[in-house]
């Protein structure tokens, strides 16, 4: 039988001598010789092994694991299957933590700044899941939803839009602003057109998401609107619905 120094094998699998001894060590990899003074002594199947190390590196799995998968001696099919399984979680969190890093982001741009109430309160909805304002909706109006609703999570044109519209509506309100004002019917005629491309032009659509809407943060998940953009908007759209069924008798 064919035997490998450590020297050797750490040229032709390009792995360090150190990285060998430290294998041998924690029991990950340990030579089939080792002769009076010490010197390690690799076989061809601790050689097919070291290729499995390898690989299960390649796939970031940590030491710990990959001893865990020799041990159990897994097909490379269930091996990858596992990982493939583990990569889909910490993928999920990512996509969260790229959800929440979002919505801070555009909380920051809606409100001009960034409390800790607003950390501390995407901190807690990421650790327990609440009543979200999907379970309202059927499956088929959620998949509509995910096209096309404005999400705080998102960095879409819709809102972007969104976060102009509100910023707009609350420097109105501290301006004293009407809603029947022509700036107030100009942001009814935009919440409209949103209203219409969001809901594919549903109306019974629009008015239910508008009454959950119109619900406390706390029982919807949604984004909190504060009472007095909520009352502006709807008076600015009652405004522009009877002067508009008005043209068009």
């Amino acid at each position: 039988m064919k035997y490998w120094t450590t020297g050797q094998v750490s040229k032709q699998h390009d792995v360090s001598v150190r990285t060998l001894r430290y294998y041998d060590q924690i029991g990950l990899l340990q030579p089939s010789n080792k002769d009076e003074n010490g010197r390690r002594f690799y076989s061809e199947e601790d050689l097919f092994t070291l290729e499995k190390i390898t690989l299960l590196k390649s796939l970031s799995l940590s030491l710990e694991n990959i001893q865990s998968v020799l041990a159990l001696n897994f097909s490379y099919r269930e091996i990858l299957v596992a990982h493939y399984n583990h990569l889909q979680v910490q993928l999920a969190d990512l996509q969260q933590c790229i959800a929440n890093t979002t919505s801070l982001i555009n909380i920051a741009d809606l409100e001009g700044e960034l409390s800790w109430e607003h950390v501390s309160h995407l901190v807690a909805r990421s650790k327990a899941r609440e009543a979200r304002w999907t379970d309202y909706f059927s499956k088929d109006e959620n998949i509509l939803f995910e096209k096309t609703l404005p999400s705080m999570e998102q960095n879409s044109l819709q809102t972007q839009q969104y976060i102009r519209l509100m910023k707009q509506i609350e420097k109105y309100i501290v301006l004293g602003i009407s809603p029947k004002s022509k700036e107030g019917q100009a942001i009814a005629e935009e919440l409209i057109m949103m209203s219409d491309e969001t809901f594919d032009g549903d109306q019974q659509l629009i008015e239910k998401f508008w009454e959950i809407r119109k619900k406390p943060s706390e029982e919807t998940g949604l984004y909190p609107v504060s009472p007095d953009v909520i009352d502006f908007v709807e008076r600015c759209i009652v405004h522009w619905t009877e002067i508009h069924e008005l043209v068009t008798k």
